[in-house]
């Protein structure tokens, strides 16, 4: 069983796995996926305020925090029970390209020289930390949803405003992988 769950899955296994949340949170609750929201029920529990956007019955949504709570002790197991001891493979064409950046440490899945304490203080560390996370929550709000919310759950209803805002997250990711993050990585 350990074998099976430390070796990743086939697409098309993982996929059909998440494809069938949708129906299973549909069919049992009529609750929809998505994980955005969950900051907006945590606001509205732990800081009750005259806002009228955090004015609502919050509670209706506890199931929320129990979902975010198990991706938060699913990563924790997968990373302590499951992790891959042998070292990460990375194309010696990225490794470098990223050279070409600064980025030399390639043993991980986040970047030191990136995602740090001590990078959060540089130019690059703010504009990648800060000014990022500050794009991806304005974003996620103004789209009415996250990647997750509206590229699972809204094309699965046929949604045409998840359509267009899952075509524009990936227009969006091409543009900043391919013209903005090389500017970026080069302060």
């Amino acid at each position: 069983m350990m074998e099976l769950l430390s070796k990743p899955w086939p697409w098309y296994v993982a996929g059909a796995v998440i494809g069938l949340i949708v129906p299973a949170l549909l069919l049992l609750g009529n609750k929809h996926f998505g994980i955005s929201a969950n900051l907006r029920h945590a606001c509205a529990a732990c800081f009750p305020a005259n806002i009228k956007f955090f004015k609502y019955d919050w509670k209706k949504e506890i199931w929320n925090f129990f979902f975010v709570g198990g991706i938060f002790i699913g990563a924790i197991v997968a990373s302590q029970l499951l992790s891959n001891p042998d070292p990460m493979v990375v194309n010696p064409d990225l490794v470098k390209e990223l050279a070409g950046y600064g980025l030399t440490d390639t043993s991980s899945m986040v970047p030191a020289e990136l995602f740090s304490f001590e990078s959060l203080f540089s130019v690059r560390g703010l504009i990648m930390l800060v000014g990022g996370g500050l794009l991806v929550g304005f974003g996620a709000r103004y789209a009415g949803g996250c990647t997750s919310g509206h590229a699972i759950m809204g094309l699965s209803d046929l949604q045409w405003p998840s359509l267009v805002a899952t075509v524009m997250f990936m227009v969006g990711g091409f543009i900043m992988a391919n013209y903005i993050l090389p500017f970026i990585l080069a302060l």
